[in-house]
């Protein structure tokens, strides 16, 4: 699997990162079998949270004699110092690691969440001394919506991050304000070198009333056809070093074979891919998703 450079960390990171929000509902041995196949694809990097169910319990044992070999990014929805600097230790206590590669903000979503972590008594307070304590090399943000371009440039504007997280796929850029906000992110990540993890890239709609039959919260393309052109989409896009694989154990192949295929998407062929998949419902309703 190609490798891209995550800004100014240094790290190549492969151009998917292991999402473990498929591991919400997930036995141990399922779980590490996922693991295995990710990392005899090429993956290289791991995302986690205490919000994705299991994750962090059934990641931990499986990665503590693997530490050296992958890049650990893992995320706090806390925004209060004590809360935050209390998440963490949690983390690394059941990761069974005594670092994280990146610590992120999850989920800033509006310019208000961003007031409060920034805010005396934060969680930005928690972040700092964290990475002053050697607990994390690198700090970073992750927000959801159709604000979060805009709202992580406003996070740039605040401090240095060293990554930005944020959706992007076709259907968010037949939203020529969403677009646009995105656009100028990535040149703002360009110019600064800051590491860009994309999520959503596979996106399809919100389940509305239907019964879901992958565990994601939002309906994901399933086809490899449909999963390839998400993938080279938003790999195509200048700036992007990797996007998270998708909630769902089942889809990781494709989305591996999308990622080793990879070849760029010319302006054309984006356009007509945004113009394609422009009548689809978006999965976000301002900041927050649109169902569940």
């Amino acid at each position: 699997m190609d490798r891209r450079q995550l800004g100014r960390t240094g790290h190549n990171s492969s151009v998917v990162i292991f999402g473990t929000a498929a591991f919400w509902e997930i036995e141990p041995a399922a779980a590490h079998a996922a693991l295995d196949l990710a990392m005899a694809r090429g993956v290289n990097h791991i995302d986690v949270a205490p919000q994705y169910g299991k994750a962090q319990e059934v990641l931990g044992p499986w990665l503590a004699p693997r530490r050296d070999r992958f890049f650990l990014g893992c995320k706090t929805l806390e925004r209060e110092r004590d809360a935050a600097w209390a998440d963490l230790q949690n983390s690394l206590r059941v990761l069974q690691t005594e670092y994280v590669d990146l610590y992120q903000f999850h989920a800033i979503c509006t310019p208000e969440q961003l007031d409060q972590v920034f805010a005396p008594g934060g969680a930005f307070e928690a972040f700092r001394q964290a990475r002053d304590a050697g607990l994390t090399r690198y700090l970073g943000i992750t927000s959801h919506g159709m604000d979060a371009p805009r709202v992580q440039l406003a996070a740039l504007e605040r401090y240095e991050f060293d990554t930005v997280m944020f959706p992007l796929n076709p259907r968010l850029y037949a939203d020529p304000a969403y677009r646009q906000s995105a656009e100028a992110l990535l040149a703002v990540c360009r110019e600064r070198e800051v590491g860009v993890q994309i999520i959503k890239s596979i996106a399809r709609g919100p389940w509305d009333e239907r019964d879901k039959t992958y565990n994601s919260w939002y309906e994901p393309d399933a086809s490899p056809d449909e999963i390839a052109r998400g993938v080279q989409f938003a790999l195509s896009q200048p700036g992007v070093t990797a996007i998270v694989s998708a909630a769902d154990v089942r889809l990781l192949p494709s989305i591996y074979d999308a990622a080793d295929r990879f070849a760029p998407l010319d302006a054309a062929e984006q356009e007509a891919l945004i113009a394609e998949r422009a009548g689809r419902t978006p999965i976000f309703d301002g900041p927050w998703p649109r169902s569940k």
